[in-house]
């Protein structure tokens, strides 16, 4: 699965340990920023890793900032985004399973890196479930 991954100066260093880690996983990662740990502005890469989903250029996102909170707000706005925000493999496992979330956010100030690297993999890991779940989701655009 291609998936695009970024981060703002908050999310840089974990930003590289997952992507590291997706690539461990045998995923491809488009990696669109930042690059440094330079004060940045999350707006512009949330934006950037959403309209890539939003697009199909990529089939899901990992957008990390330092409270997860910022990159979330901006990725839910975009139409075909589901963004959650997620602090443990529940949380993970549930977005992907009753929400199917295509983009997963992550708050490098809340949580540490074997936490970050399990969430991820139980998030790829999970398969949409469909049922009951797709009927709530067919009523976000409502």
């Amino acid at each position: 699965m291609k998936i695009a991954i970024g981060a703002d100066h908050g999310g840089f260093q974990m930003k590289k340990m997952v992507k590291a880690f997706v690539c461990s996983l045998g995923h491809e990662v488009e990696d669109v920023g930042c690059f440094s740990a330079d004060s940045v502005d999350y707006p512009g890469y949330a934006k950037t890793v959403s309209e890539k989903v939003q697009k199909g250029l990529c089939a899901a996102g990992i957008l990390i900032c330092g409270t997860g909170i910022g990159m979330s707000l901006v990725a839910n706005r975009f139409s075909a985004v589901r963004a959650a925000l997620c602090h443990d493999e529940y949380t993970a496992r549930l977005s992907r399973e009753h929400n199917n979330a295509n983009v997963l956010c992550l708050g490098a100030r809340v949580i540490g890196d074997g936490v970050a690297q399990e969430i991820v993999r139980v998030w790829l890991d999970t398969e949409f479930s469909g049922g009951r779940h797709q009927r709530r989701l067919e009523q976000f655009s409502d």
